[in-house]
């Protein structure tokens, strides 16, 4: 099956040589070109360029035009930070807030990661992976193009095993790549003495189990002050790389307690959250990209999460800060039940405009290449470069790319192309169910 968009309004992302990802002043020179065409064939992206010099058709055998005259074509949003799979949501922790708790009071009277770890022990994996498998469909729906999804509310082998065991199932089954994520350290369950106990239960048992199974991607510890600290989150980067396995690492949302400067030295794949970040943190990151560039390698990528700045009404990533500094910054959807109930990344993209302060460009390049890149994706996704794949979405009509984040109601995502198959408009989801068909 091939395919042909032409008169397209704005062509983002296309790129001849597409890099591994944009830092700094190149984000806001995310490539657009205007009054294009896309030229699809077998899933992959065939070839594209401006109207004026396109080719024309040789062979119009199994050929489907589409004519998006007045509308844009991006590559699907790369959510590199979720936590789609869990058992239900916590909407009366959402009360409690608006009552006047904090996160923190939430999780001391047994809410929170411990909430969600009690009611995922006690669900059958099969209604596990219909929820998480709805939640996917649904994000596919709205513009996502791949995405990695964490555990940590097992808490237990058993019941981290149960999550990732979704997450394989879900590899399977959905038209996007998904990356698993051993978030093994997320809380410290009962049982245990305290974090550094934990710890080594996570890196000495779980985490080799888990892994030999081939169940894991990354692995994740949520470092911060009453959870686990720097010394445990440099066990398990240590255990995880003595097991070929790469750290993306929740740092910085409330407290600044040395995680970024750890996970630069350990080589961590990214570091997520980054609500508090210093001038410090950095450099730390700036002096990690310097060597990574030296040594022909990734860097550790800064992953911000406006959706759960939004939601919890705390300070927001300093993205205009990171980017300036030259720095690859990444925006995902941290979609989880007690902290980002949401798994929209166009209100992430938005948020980094309106509150980050982020050109357009620079946002949709941190939520599509530099996405990817944070989930090791950016040679198959994140792009529209020949031979990726078809992974994009066509938008309704609009001026530009700011008016995704200046009609911050409207919606922004018509059509979603995942390697041909095409997904019913968002708006029109639950009147219809997911209408899926091959073009």
């Amino acid at each position: 099956m091939r395919t042909l968009l032409k008169n397209i309004k704005g062509l983002v992302g296309a790129f001849d040589e597409v890099p591994r990802e944009v830092s700094g002043v190149a984000m806001a020179q995310f490539p657009v070109l205007h009054n294009a065409w896309l030229a699809v064939d077998n899933g992959r992206v065939a070839d594209f360029g401006p109207m004026s010099e396109f080719p024309g058709i040789a062979d119009w055998s199994g050929l489907d035009i589409v004519d998006v005259d007045g509308r844009w074509v991006l590559p699907a949003w790369c959510d590199s930070h979720t936590h789609t799979v869990f058992a239900h949501g916590r909407s009366e922790e959402f009360l409690m807030r608006l009552e006047g708790a904090t996160y923190q009071e939430i999780a001391a009277r047994g809410g929170g990661i411990l909430n969600s770890a009690k009611a995922l022990q006690g669900m059958a994996e099969d209604q596990l992976y219909e929820e998480a498998a709805q939640r996917v469909r649904y994000a596919m729906s709205q513009g996502v193009g791949a995405m990695e999804i964490k555990s940590g509310y097992g808490l237990t082998l058993e019941a981290e095993r149960k999550m990732l065991r979704v997450v394989a199932r879900l590899k399977e089954a959905m038209p996007i790549p998904i990356r698993a994520t051993f978030l093994g350290c997320h809380a410290v369950p009962p049982g245990f003495e305290d974090a550094a106990a934990y710890t080594q239960h996570v890196a000495e048992v779980m985490l080799p189990a888990l892994a030999g199974e081939g169940l894991v991607d990354f692995v994740d510890v949520f470092c911060e002050k009453g959870y686990f600290g720097v010394a445990e989150t440099e066990v398990i980067l240590e255990a995880a790389k003595s097991l070929g396995i790469n750290g993306k690492v929740h740092v910085n949302q409330f407290n600044d307690i040395g995680g970024v400067e750890l996970c630069v030295n350990q080589r961590a794949w990214s570091v997520d959250h980054l609500e508090v970040c210093s001038a410090e943190a950095i450099q730390h990151l700036l002096e990690g990209l310097e060597t990574a560039s030296l040594e022909d390698r990734s860097p550790t990528y800064p992953v911000a999460l406006p959706g759960c700045s939004h939601f919890l009404s705390i300070p927001y990533a300093p993205g205009r800060a990171l980017v300036d500094a030259g720095l690859p910054l990444v925006l995902a959807s941290d979609h989880n039940p007690g902290s980002a109930p949401s798994g929209d990344m166009t209100m992430a993209v938005r948020l980094a405009s309106l509150k980050m302060g982020l050109l357009p460009s620079e946002a949709v390049a941190a939520a599509t290449l530099n996405g990817a890149a944070a989930m090791d994706l950016s040679r198959e996704v994140g792009a529209l470069g020949r031979g990726f794949r078809a992974n994009f979405m066509v938008t309704h009509p609009m001026e530009g790319l700011q008016d995704i984040a200046y009609r911050f109601t409207d919606a922004v995502v018509d059509k979603v192309f995942l390697s041909l198959i095409h997904i019913s408009e968002p708006t029109r989801r639950y009147a219809i169910s997911y209408a899926v068909f091959c073009l």
